[in-house]
């Protein structure tokens, strides 16, 4: 691909996404194929959903593997990345969507699911977007994208340690950003708002919380994805976070 290239064609590029059997980050896997993608499938427990998205990819004639861990564990960001650059190449777009927040009053949160917030949703996106510089820089190209939330912004309806989590993304793709931006490599990242996803649909409140969303219903994946998708197509953007909330949260 030369510079001349529209940046929106992402054919020849490899691209990471985490948290990728279902929900945003399915949709987004699918999305970046469309544009030309090969993509690395990223899950966790649930890998047979995975491959089913990853089937999908190859059928639109694109390559695609699944790639599987706990983001919980130390050592799976840097595997996840090694394994997706040894079966498709090094990946020039990174999207960190695996994210953990169930519904918990700040009393009840103990040590265990503070540092499992923390750890899946900020440190495991830092570890991944280290593991994916180096190539990024050599080649002179790079997309991260970090899926944040607006509950950064608002506290959310979920968790503290959730809200906690997604602010500290925007903060570390500010850092980022300012220093990858002289190497072709731009960070930003995208704050939903209130999604169709699993996470939501186990929330007991899900009736009453469409009604305060000022468009009138609640979200879809794909709107997401397609954000996602205009965020990585342009080398203009960047130490950006990009609202998709139906006006929730009005800035």
């Amino acid at each position: 691909m030369t510079s001349s290239d529209s940046d929106s064609d992402l054919k020849g590029r490899v691209a990471l996404v985490t948290g990728a059997s279902r929900g945003i980050g399915a949709a987004t896997a699918l999305r970046l194929a469309e544009a030309g993608a090969d993509v690395a499938v990223g899950c966790g427990r649930h890998r047979e959903q995975a491959a089913e998205i990853a089937e999908k990819i190859i059928s639109m004639g694109r390559r695609a593997v699944v790639v599987s861990g706990d983001l919980a564990d130390p050592d799976v960001p840097g595997r996840l990345v090694a394994e997706t650059a040894g079966q498709l190449g090094p990946p020039g777009v990174l999207v960190a969507n695996a994210g953990t927040g169930p519904r918990a009053d700040f009393a009840d949160v103990d040590v265990p699911a503070w540092d499992n917030a923390l750890n899946v949703n900020l440190r495991a996106p830092f570890f991944l977007a280290q593991a994916v510089i180096p190539d990024m820089r050599e080649q002179g190209y790079g997309r991260i994208v970090f899926i944040s939330s607006v509950a950064a912004f608002n506290g959310g309806i979920l968790s503290p340690q959730y809200t906690a989590s997604k602010a500290g993304l925007i903060g570390l793709m500010h850092s980022l950003a300012r220093a990858l931006a002289p190497h072709g490599v731009t960070v930003n990242a995208v704050a939903p708002g209130l999604v169709e996803t699993d996470m939501l649909a186990e929330d007991p409140r899900r009736g009453d919380i469409r009604r305060h969303v000022p468009v009138g219903r609640l979200g879809r994946p794909e709107e997401v994805a397609d954000l996602v998708a205009a965020v990585v197509g342009n080398a203009f953007i960047t130490a950006q976070t990009v609202s998709v909330d139906g006006g929730i949260y009005p800035r």
